[in-house]
């Protein structure tokens, strides 16, 4: 039998926060009461008092009392009474009747007239008069309307739940009775949208079926509604309120809607008692009817078991559960935690798994999301079986490591699997999007065991791989300097690390790397060689720049005046550092302008010295300096007399001597650099 449920059907949220927050109250053991019936409805006023909330109409019964405001309201009157006469007042009003009586209170304040458009004896229309401060008409049809006295100005509102329709109808004649009329749609939303659907439902429907307290406005005008458009209507409070035979149980389109104070409950009871095939084969006439019924029913059910997967139909969306038809005797609910697709509607359908045949009210347990948990689970293990890795948030910090979610399956990862250092805090990883690899994972369980630091390795180990293959000797790459030792500095060349010796970072002498380079400085280096099997590269700085005695003859050639600093003494002269990695050297000689016993008497180490350049061997990395030359005035020729052979005093140079000395003093030279 085709059945379809209004999609706005049963407590308005008004409602439902009334019931609710009474509920809670009770049950801190204090003697709850409500001022009014707490609903329109007898089965819910029925479980009220089974706890202990019983409704009472004069403030007076509510002395040592909490008393709660129902959502229609109260008077602010009433308000005040209630204030100094009960223990605690919980005012439970609607969100839309408080507004409805801002409305109202701020119009009215000077005096002028309001027209209420509702029912007058109805609590909320009686509450709301009371925020009037002028002269107040309330209407229930376009002809009460059409009775109103002529007024210059006036507002129009309406009782919450009052049909739309209806108050459009009644707006047109308090036009022709108000020159001025401003009008506030005070209607709630929830209201609109009921009637809507009720309508758009019986429009449809063979049969229709309103659910709701017989005493209740807004039920009453609900079925009102559906009865103008389908002529089958009737109006029940339960489900055993349904006359047997009401639909032709075999082809008969049958709606359901229910009133704002028919709580989830009573519409599942309905529900459940129109797809109850077995009870309504039971209500058929002759024995040959049930007979075919049954048969009927034998061919449609279908066998189901825990864990089987079967797809429905949505037949009932309530805040807290789904119902589905799945083609069982009985419907399955699914709770909303257990339910994937939130934005589920009726006549929808959907997938989901048996997670109980009997859960021992005779309902049957289904779940969408233990679908897609068995689907997510699934896929893990083959990422498993495959050494994929898993994205992962981290959620909880556990004894020995963290647990995270991998597509809603929780994994744990161990604490020393979380990096390749030790982990002082491992609440940093909390809220952390994860990249980790399986490394244990047992089906039966449902038991995983993941790592990060497996993840952090093996990429490590790929991106050096792949930097290996992009180096070469001999080419000039650009690295960072990462660490400094006091034999060289340590290079990252994008994965791979490369050393500078430290006789290779400049052509001078170099005592410590920390001369040259520092940590995190870009450098531009020449690869001088690899050993991968070792994991070697030796790289160098100095290669880069121009070696300095390639360029001394255009620097330093002879006649040119230098200045330089004395940097070791020898018993045949002085070596004197023009630069670094070009020293010169100054023979005793030519030290002073007279003769001297050792070089100590002109020049010490460190002084700073100006020489020419007498001449200059870069094949023999050599240049001969001298001081005496820039001590000296220059001598004309005309000046230098004749020397007298009989007068001279000869004084004898051992020539190869002082060669071989210079030659020894160069080769001492050149083993040092």
């Amino acid at each position: 039998m085709p059945i379809e449920i209004a999609r706005h059907a049963g407590f308005c949220m008004g409602v439902r926060r009334a019931v609710d927050e009474a509920q809670k109250a009770a049950a801190g053991g204090n003697t709850i009461v409500t001022f009014g019936e707490l609903v329109h409805n007898p089965q819910v006023i029925e479980k009220m008092e089974s706890i202990g909330i019983v409704a009472v109409h004069d403030v007076e019964d509510t002395k040592g009392k909490t008393v709660v405001v129902r959502s229609h309201g109260i008077s602010p009157q009433i308000a005040e009474e209630l204030e100094r006469t009960a223990d605690a007042v919980i005012d439970l009003t609607c969100p839309f009747v408080a507004r409805l009586h801002q409305v109202v209170a701020k119009y009215s304040a000077d005096g002028s007239p309001v027209v209420l458009v509702g029912q007058a004896d109805h609590p909320e229309v009686i509450g709301t008069i009371g925020f009037a401060k002028g002269k107040v008409y309330t209407v229930y049809t376009p002809e009460e309307a059409l009775t109103l006295p002529e007024m210059d100005r006036a507002l129009a509102v309406s009782q919450t739940t009052f049909p739309h329709e209806r108050w459009e109808q009644i707006l047109q004649a308090l036009r022709t009775r108000v020159a001025d009329l401003s009008v506030q749609e005070t209607i709630c939303t929830a209201t609109v949208l009921r009637q809507t659907e009720a309508k758009r439902l019986s429009s449809r429907a063979d049969a229709m079926l309103v659910i709701g307290g017989s005493k209740s406005a807004n039920t009453r005008k609900l079925y009102e509604t559906c009865k103008s458009i389908c002529s089958r209507t009737i109006l029940v409070e339960r489900a055993a309120d349904i006359p047997p035979g009401f639909a032709n149980i075999h082809s008969e389109f049958i709606g359901i809607t229910a009133g704002a104070s028919t709580p989830d409950w009573l519409l599942k009871e309905v529900v459940t008692r129109m797809t109850d095939k077995e009870q309504l084969a039971q209500e058929l006439s002759t024995e040959e009817e049930q007979s075919s019924f049954m048969a009927d029913v034998e061919a449609t059910l279908v066998k189901i078991r825990p864990g089987q997967t079967v797809t429905g139909t949505v037949v009932l969306v309530t805040e807290d559960e789904v119902c589905v038809n799945i083609g069982y005797k009985s419907d399955g609910l699914i709770k909303r935690e257990d339910l994937v697709t939130q934005d589920v509607g009726m006549g929808d359908e959907i997938e989901v798994e048996v997670v109980k045949v009997n859960d021992g009210d005779g309902n049957v347990l289904l779940s969408q999301r233990n679908i897609l948990n068995r689907k997510a689970f699934a896929e893990l293990v083959e990422k498993y079986e495959k050494g994929e890795y898993v994205e992962a948030v981290g959620e909880k910090v556990v004894k020995g490591g963290l647990t995270c979610s991998i597509n809603g399956i929780r994994a744990f990862v161990p604490a020393s699997q979380l990096a390749n250092r030790f982990v002082e805090n491992i609440n940093e990883f909390v809220g952390q999007n994860l990249k980790l690899k399986i490394i244990e994972l047992d089906e039966q369980k449902k038991r995983v065991v993941a790592s990060r630091r497996a993840v952090i390795r093996e990429e490590s180990a790929a991106k050096k791989a792949e930097a290996w293959d992009k180096l070469v000797a001999g080419e000039v790459v650009k690295g960072t300097v990462r660490r400094l030792t006091d034999f060289g500095a340590f290079v990252d060349l994008g994965g791979v690390d490369g050393l500078i010796h430290v006789t290779d970072l400049s052509w001078s002498h170099v005592k410590h790397p920390s001369e040259v380079v520092a940590p995190d400085q870009e450098v531009e280096v020449k690869i001088k060689s690899i050993d991968r099997e070792r994991e070697r590269i030796q790289l160098s700085i100095k290669e880069l720049q121009p070696k300095p005695w390639d360029v001394a003859p255009e620097k330093y050639p002879a006649d040119a005046v230098v200045t330089g600093k004395v940097v070791r003494i020898t018993t045949f002269g002085a070596f004197v550092e023009l630069e670094p990695g070009i020293d010169g050297l100054v023979h005793i000689s030519q030290c002073a302008t007279t003769r001297i016993n050792k070089v100590e008497d002109a020049v010490n180490v460190g002084d700073e010295v100006q020489v020419k350049v007498l001449s200059i061997d870069p094949a023999a990395k050599r240049i001969s300096l001298s001081i005496r030359a820039l001590l000296e005035p220059e001598v004309t020729e005309e000046e230098i007399a004749p020397i007298d052979e009989d007068d001279a005093e000869v004084v004898a140079v051992d020539i190869e001597a002082v060669g071989a000395a210079l030659e020894a003093e160069a080769a001492a030279q050149e083993d040092a650099e």
